[in-house]
Parts: structure tokens; C-alpha cells; sequence
């Protein structure tokens, strides 16, 4: 089912339409050198075959887990031989490039220097570490990115009914192609994979041998198209979870299990269950749940069921949403199962929630009073005349940092809207804040006492 043509290739839209490297290479057949970077099914080998075929050009695949410098420098006065003796070039394809050592690498740059080969090399690795520099700045790195869902469905479709794939003779009921995009995680290649094991296991016999087994009886099978060939089989979850050994996840991403399995979640870290929580992470990935979902999730429950129980909840939550971006699936399992251990062993405190949603509550409510004429910008022309910033105290000329005088409006003067919990480091903020409400509202501090403020 590989691509005979561009028009063919699914996916990397960006990558394909006028004007951009890979139609130059084709369209215009000049000596190009190229680095394609990205996850593994996206169609990097395929788009340097098209090349090849649409422009006949002379193609030579070389592996970076086999083969060494002795073929590569091979190849290379090869291909110089017959661009000198009939100025066909050659398009020399190096998959797996950043398993080549620095030396091996070397050995490419004066056929890319010299424009005796068109290069295209194909790396899941990030080129900027894995490819050497005088390699790289001689070529255009184009970012392949995982097939979307349209198009691994397309790739399934023609697959079904194209000759050089299924050619009919297997049919895929909705529920076996969404569990099949799923497992496919944006490979086509695991895709294809996937649909030929499940249709061997439902008894489908190609195309090809439908035909010839119809041609030797002279009869068209049950149902069938009248033509000889059999009716195709199906299909369906149980065949396809039978074939690649994995189970259907019940999972609705707009349904009622996304919102049930997302809940019971965040409901099990809340209520420090890390063995439950991590069943839920798992069930979510192993469904096809976008984990930037998953991380906002985990950002949110940080701050709302752990807070100051455990500050550090929070930047774990953050650096695993990060890692989700830069790292994707399935590397990024393990980072999102670290934060859920976290936070589900981390103490609970509710009180960063609650405090916000009660201060909130009362400026809903109008308890919004005019701010204290003291604490009102003084720098614009004529504050001063209207007693703007007149009487403020600067806390840093006071011993410990805090000063006795009023922060709030009247309206909710001595309202407290945070309330600490004993829990974890929070119990430690609580008795600094004990401390720093005495002496806002004139109670007696603890002169010199190094871990909260003195009286002012």
C-alpha cells in the first residue's frame, strides 16, 4: 500500500502542497538534500521513495543499523560514476541517520557538499543531537507529525478496498476501525500491520488468491459479487482484539466513560488511592484520551485538593504537562504516572479552593468597597491633593516585613478567606500566618523571631 505518487501520500499536508521542499525535489528534479524528521509511520521512507519513482531518479536505501561507511562510500562513488557517464542523479536515502556515528556521518558530507547525490535522511530522533551540524546546515529539515484520525481512517479504507491491499474481500464494522485508529497512536504502518493480522484472523484471503481460488471452481462463493469472488468477511472488535492480543478499552471520548473514567480519577488521587489512580491513567492512555487532557487534569487537582499541603505538587503537575508537549506519547506515560503518584501520596488540602471561591463569592455579592485611601496610587498628578498613598506604611522599614495597618476594603475588613489546614507544609503556613495576622490587626508578635514578623 505503499504511495505510487504524491497524491497519494496521507497526511503531512504542510509538507506536500506547492511550493514547499518535497514538490521542488519532484517537480523541478534539482539536487536537494534533506533531513525528515518525526514519530515512526508517518511516511518518512515513503516520501523519499515517491521522489525517487516520480522523478526517476536512481534509488539507493541504505540502513544505519546494518550497513557502515564501506557501503555508504560505495555508493557514493557509484552514484558519482553515473551522474558523470549519463547525468542520471541519484537519490541516496539513509534511514535511521542519527544511528550513525560522527565518522559515518562524515563520510555523506562530500557527496551533499558536491551535489553528486540527492540525500534524504530519516530520523525519530531529535537531528539537533542526533545528526552533526555540518550535515544538518547542508540540509532542510522538514517535521513529519503522527497521522491524524481522518487520515489513519483513510489509510484503512483504501487498504480494504484497493487491490494491492485487501481488495474487498474484508469489511471493518465502525467500532473495530475506531479501536483500530486508537491502538494505532498516528502510525500508518502499525495501522496496516494491525488491519492484515486482524483480516488473516477473520479469514480473508487477499485479492489475488480470492481470485485464483474462484477461477479454479468456476463458482462464486455465498453472497458473493457474481463475479467469482467470495463475500468479503468481517470485521469486527472481537476479531481485531483476537488478532493484535489487545483489548478494547470501553471508552467514549465524548461520551458518558469519558466523563465517568475522568472523574473516578481525579476522585481516587483526592482521596490518595495511587493504585486506583494509576488503573484510571491507564485505562485513559490505553483508550487514546488526548493526554494534554490528562495534564490540564492534573494541573488543576494540584492546586485544588493538594495546594499548600504540598507545594511542590503543583511544579510536578506543570513539569509533566511540559513533558507531554515536548516528549508525547507513549515516553510521556511515565511522566504523567510520576505526577499521579505524587499527588495522590501528597497531603490534601482543599483550602487554596475554597479561600478563592469565598472571596469571589463576596465580590459577587457587591462587598467590593472602595480601596483604603492610603494604599491608592499617589504618582499621577493631583493624588496627593486627594490624600492618595498619605499615611501608608512601607513594610520593608519595619522589623520583619509587616506593619500593622488595614490591606482590605472596609467592606470585608478582618474577613478570612484562607484557612489552613493542618496538613503537611501546611501546618507550618498556618503558624506563620497566625503569626502575620497578629500583627496586621494589632495582636503581639514575637520580636526577633527569625521565621515570622515582628510587631510594628
Amino acid at each position: 500500500m505503499r504511495p505510487r505518487g504524491l497524491d497519494e501520500v496521507v497526511g503531512q499536508r504542510h509538507l506536500l502542497g506547492p511550493g514547499t521542499p518535497i514538490r521542488q525535489l519532484v517537480d523541478r528534479d534539482v539536487p536537494m538534500s534533506l533531513v525528515l524528521w518525526g514519530p515512526p509511520g508517518t511516511g518518512k521512507t515513503t516520501l523519499a521513495t515517491v521522489v525517487s519513482h516520480v522523478t526517476a531518479r536512481r534509488f539507493v536505501e541504505i540502513s544505519a543499523v546494518s550497513d557502515g561507511v564501506k557501503r555508504v562510500r560505495a555508493e557514493i562513488d557509484l552514484a558519482r560514476r553515473e551522474l558523470g557517464m549519463t547525468g542520471r542523479q541519484t537519490v541516496l536515502f539513509v534511514d535511521e541517520v542519527h544511528r550513525f556515528n560522527k565518522a559515518q556521518q562524515d563520510a555523506l558530507l562530500p557527496a551533499v557538499e558536491n551535489r553528486w547525490v540527492s540525500f534524504i535522511g530519516a530520523t525519530t530522533e531529535n537531528p539537533f543531537f542526533s545528526v552533526i551540524s555540518p550535515l544538518l546546515s547542508r540540509s532542510l529539515l522538514l517535521t513529519l507529525e503522527p497521522l491524524g484520525e481522518d487520515d489513519l481512517r483513510e489509510v484503512v479504507r483504501r487498504a480494504l478496498a484497493d487491490e494491492r491491499g485487501l481488495g474487498g474481500t474484508a469489511e471493518m464494522d465502525a467500532a473495530a476501525e475506531d479501536h483500530l485508529i486508537r491502538l494505532a497512536g498516528g502510525d500508518a504502518r502499525r495501522t496496516l500491520t494491525y488491519l492484515e493480522a486482524a483480516a488473516l484472523a477473520a479469514g480473508a484471503t487477499g485479492p489475488g488468491t480470492a481470485a485464483e481460488a474462484a477461477g479454479e471452481t468456476g463458482e462464486a462463493g455465498e453472497a458473493g459479487d457474481g463475479g467469482g469472488r467470495p463475500a468479503p468477511v468481517r470485521i469486527d472488535v472481537d476479531v481485531l482484539e483476537k488478532a493484535v492480543d489487545r483489548a478494547a478499552v470501553r471508552y467514549d471520548r465524548e461520551g458518558d466513560q469519558h466523563y465517568d473514567v475522568i472523574s473516578a480519577f481525579i476522585k481516587s488521587i483526592r482521596g490518595s488511592d495511587v493504585d486506583a489512580a494509576l488503573h484510571y491513567l491507564a485505562r485513559m492512555i490505553e483508550a487514546g484520551e488526548d493526554a494534554r487532557f490528562i495534564a490540564r487534569r492534573l494541573i488543576v487537582h494540584a492546586s485544588e485538593d493538594v495546594g499548600m499541603a504540598d507545594p511542590t505538587a503543583l511544579q510536578t503537575a506543570v513539569a509533566a504537562a511540559q513533558a507531554v508537549e515536548f516528549v508525547g506519547l507513549p515516553e510521556a506515560r511515565i511522566n504523567l504516572a510520576q505526577a499521579v503518584i505524587h499527588l495522590s501520596l501528597a497531603p490534601k488540602s482543599n483550602a487554596v479552593i475554597t479561600a478563592v471561591d469565598t472571596a469571589l463569592g463576596d465580590v459577587r455579592k457587591g462587598e467590593a468597597g472602595p480601596v483604603p485611601r492610603h494604599l491608592r496610587d499617589a504618582h499621577n498628578r493631583g493624588a496627593a491633593k486627594l490624600g492618595h498613598g498619605k499615611g501608608y506604611k512601607y513594610a520593608h522599614d519595619h522589623p520583619g516585613g509587616v506593619v500593622r495597618q488595614q490591606y482590605a476594603p472596609d467592606s470585608v475588613h478582618g474577613r478570612e478567606y484562607y484557612r489552613p489546614t493542618r496538613h503537611g507544609a501546611e501546618a507550618r503556613f498556618s503558624e506563620v500566618l497566625s503569626r502575620i495576622r497578629s500583627v496586621l490587626r494589632g495582636g503581639a508578635g514575637r520580636k526577633g523571631d527569625a521565621n515570622g514578623p515582628e510587631g510594628g
